[in-house]
């Protein structure tokens, strides 16, 4: 098979919300770091920044799911899958205080959104064309 070089409006709304969803998620060391530094103010922007990334992640992972079906792209979906069970599992150790589970796994979210961020805006999501046969 191989990829249409154009990207088409799914792909295009994956790759903003992508862009929305790395802003957001590097804003929460932010506000962790200033509310362990003394500012207890940001102890509230950390849980309304952990909401943001939550609902972020989940749809996220709705255009992925578009993405998948109409473009026959796969890997988004299941790279937002595997964040968006992460930063579920990240919102209830924030909530119920594991913080030997919370500050690790914080990192890998990270690290894959901004992995996430570069994919999406340099490989193709385009249609996979099926191939002639000669």
């Amino acid at each position: 098979m191989r990829w249409s070089p154009a990207t088409r409006p799914s792909g295009w709304v994956l790759r903003a919300i992508v862009s929305l969803h790395i802003l957001a998620v590097i804003g929460q060391p932010i506000f962790a770091g200033l509310y362990l530094s003394g500012d207890r103010d940001a102890l509230w922007l950390h849980l309304a920044g952990a909401g943001a990334v939550a609902a972020i992640g989940y749809a996220q992972l709705v255009i992925a799911i578009v993405v998948w079906r109409r473009l026959g792209v796969l890997w988004p979906f299941v790279v937002s899958a595997a964040v968006a069970a992460a930063e579920t599992l990240q919102y209830y150790a924030g909530m119920h205080g594991p913080l030997w589970l919370h500050i690790p796994l914080g990192v890998l979210i990270v690290a894959a959104v901004v992995v996430q961020f570069f994919a999406v805006w340099m490989l193709p999501l385009g249609r996979r064309e099926p191939r002639s046969v000669r």
